[in-house]
């Protein structure tokens, strides 16, 4: 492993900790004895990608994470979130167990992550992935945007009938 300061080949690895998809590795540089983080994902097999046009190309997790982040530019997001949309969406992608997934299944799950995230990012990233041909089809997606989370909100909003204690004596289910 090459140290990012100083070019030296050699380091030590000082500790290993599992993640969910990856490994990640705190290094020692044996040359300047400065320290640095690795992660190491398991390569997997190829996994392709559909395009609207008919071509196919291999699945590139940073041109995911490049749409994302363009999406998202200048918007109040948490550190990490998109890195962990990216992650999510990755590995749904490999569990599917196929070979190939349309461009449209990927932007469908990354605008489902989007919708409850934020909605301008949202609304970015639609118009991109689904290429909206005028003005009106923008504002039909908006609209659905808002309706949805009308509801959302309304259902959030709602008391429930009985809280869990008290439902389950009325109900006659001892205690």
């Amino acid at each position: 492993m090459k140290c990012p300061f100083c070019s030296h080949e050699d380091s030590r690895v000082l500790d290993s900790r599992s993640l969910k998809e990856s490994i990640r590795r705190r290094r020692q540089c044996l040359g300047c004895n400065a320290r640095f983080t690795t992660y190491e994902r398991m390569e997997s097999r190829a996994l392709y990608v559909s395009k609207k046009d008919g071509r196919r190309e291999e699945f590139n997790r940073e041109k995911l994470a490049t749409g994302l982040r363009k999406a998202c530019e200048k918007r109040p997001l948490p550190t990490g979130t998109m890195e962990k949309i990216v992650d999510d969406i990755e590995s749904e992608l490999f569990h599917l167990g196929r070979a190939e997934v349309s461009s449209s299944l990927i932007g469908d799950k990354v605008m489902e992550r989007l919708k409850d995230l934020d909605e301008v990012a949202f609304i970015r990233f639609a118009s991109v992935c689904r290429q909206f041909s005028d003005i009106h089809s923008l504002k039909q997606a908006v609209d659905g945007l808002i309706k949805s989370n009308a509801r959302k909100r309304n259902r959030e909003s709602q008391l429930p009938l009985m809280d869990g204690v008290e439902s389950e004596r009325k109900a006659g289910i001892p205690a």
